[in-house]
C-alpha cells in the first residue's frame, strides 16, 4: 500500500492508504483528528471542508493522493483557544453554534475567501458561502459572524 506524505495543522505525518481514499478518512480514521466532519460525501455540505494550499478543498471527495507533499489546514489548525482565528472568536461572540456539525465547513469557506477578499460585499460573502448547508438554520447568526471577523480582518 502506498504511504503519502504531507503537513496537517503544522505536523508532517504519512499515512498507508490506496491513492483514490478520500483525504477525509485520513483525517479522521488514520490521523485521529475530529475535525472535519463526515456530512454528506458528495462535496455538496461542505462539513469536510479543510484548506489544502490555503484554498478551501471538500475533503471527502478529494483523493488523499491530492494531498501528497502539500499542505493541509483543519479548523484545529486555523487558531488555538489562547489565540483563535477572528472567525473563530466572533462564532464565539455571536453565539452560533446550534449542534456545531456544520461550522467546520463555514469557517474553513470564509477563512478562505476573506483572506484573498477582506474587503468583500454581503452579496460577495453569500455567494461564496452559497454551498454550505446548516441545518439548524442558524445562516444570520454565521453572516453576523463572519461581518465582525471581516471587520477585524480588513
Amino acid at each position: 500500500m502506498p504511504s503519502f506524505r504531507f503537513t496537517v495543522d503544522g505536523r508532517r505525518v504519512s499515512v498507508n492508504a490506496e491513492p483514490e481514499m478520500p483525504l477525509l478518512y485520513a483525517l479522521r480514521n488514520d490521523l485521529g483528528l475530529d475535525n472535519p466532519h463526515f456530512g454528506c460525501g458528495l462535496a455538496q455540505c461542505g462539513a469536510c471542508t479543510v484548506h489544502l494550499d490555503g484554498e478551501p478543498v471538500r475533503s471527502c471527495v478529494l483523493p488523499v493522493s491530492a494531498a501528497s507533499g502539500r499542505t493541509v489546514t483543519t479548523l484545529k489548525g486555523l487558531g488555538t483557544p489562547d489565540k483563535p482565528h477572528p472567525l473563530q472568536a466572533a462564532y464565539v461572540e455571536e453565539q452560533v453554534p446550534q449542534c456545531g456539525y456544520c461550522i467546520n465547513g463555514w469557517v474553513m469557506t470564509a477563512a478562505a475567501y476573506l483572506k484573498k477578499n477582506p474587503k468583500a460585499s454581503d452579496a460577495q460573502l453569500r455567494d461564496a458561502l452559497a454551498g454550505l448547508k446548516c441545518r439548524c438554520g442558524t445562516h444570520v447568526a454565521i453572516l453576523r459572524a463572519i461581518k465582525r471577523a471581516q471587520a477585524r480582518l480588513a
